[in-house]
């Protein structure tokens, strides 16, 4: 069975619009807030946390982004590698998925995912997809979560996490910080929150 890894550019608010260019989604006017903050660290972790072999799952509004921008990039082995991922998609116009090599997951979203999973193949990598995200993580279908949390609040947005979604447990794994200010947070998928009160905790 593959894994689910889920990597988000984040604000400390938990915004994951658009970090990437100014007029990347849409007209966010924020857009473009994490490139001030890459280094070559972020990048060398972006990289070994895709994997040499790896494949995408994603939302059709990152894909289209994504379509815009990757198959023109110049080589590197982040375009390379995005590049020749298989991208499994939500959508319903599979018939417009142009840039490949690409398949659709399907009318029933979830069994779409839970199908390519189960199958041999290399790892799934999740980015952005502001809807798709809260989904997997609801279904306990997301394996690990890798944040690069920035020092920026933006106040709008997108968010990772959906109001509306019930509230999930992660475990830490590691992290560390890039000389911009950048946290890279690993985290490992726990399951549905546990509380307890104070008097519990020390008592």
């Amino acid at each position: 069975m593959r894994k689910i890894r889920i990597i988000e550019h984040i604000s400390l608010d938990g915004v994951i619009q658009a970090p990437g260019g100014r007029y990347e989604d849409g007209d966010y006017a924020h857009g473009g807030w994490a490139m001030r903050y890459m280094d070559a660290a972020s990048g060398e972790v972006i990289i070994a946390a895709q994997g040499k072999s790896f494949d995408l799952l994603l939302g059709r509004r990152t894909y289209d982004i994504w379509a815009g921008y990757w198959p023109k990039a110049e080589s590197s082995p982040l375009a390379d590698g995005l590049n020749a991922a298989t991208k499994y998609v939500a959508t319903h116009r599979p018939d417009s998925l142009k840039w490949g090599p690409a398949k659709d997951l399907g009318a029933d979203i979830i069994e779409g995912v839970r199908a390519v999973k189960a199958k041999d193949g290399p790892g799934l990598i999740v980015w952005g997809s502001s809807t798709l995200t809260p989904v997997l993580l609801e279904r306990g279908l997301t394996d690990e979560v890798l944040l690069l949390v920035y020092p920026v609040l933006l106040g709008r947005g997108k968010r990772f996490f959906a109001e509306s979604a019930d509230p999930r447990e992660l475990a830490l794994v590691s992290t560390k910080a890039s000389s911009t200010g950048v946290l890279i947070n690993l985290y490992r998928y726990v399951g549905s929150l546990r509380t307890e009160s104070f008097a519990d905790a020390n008592g």
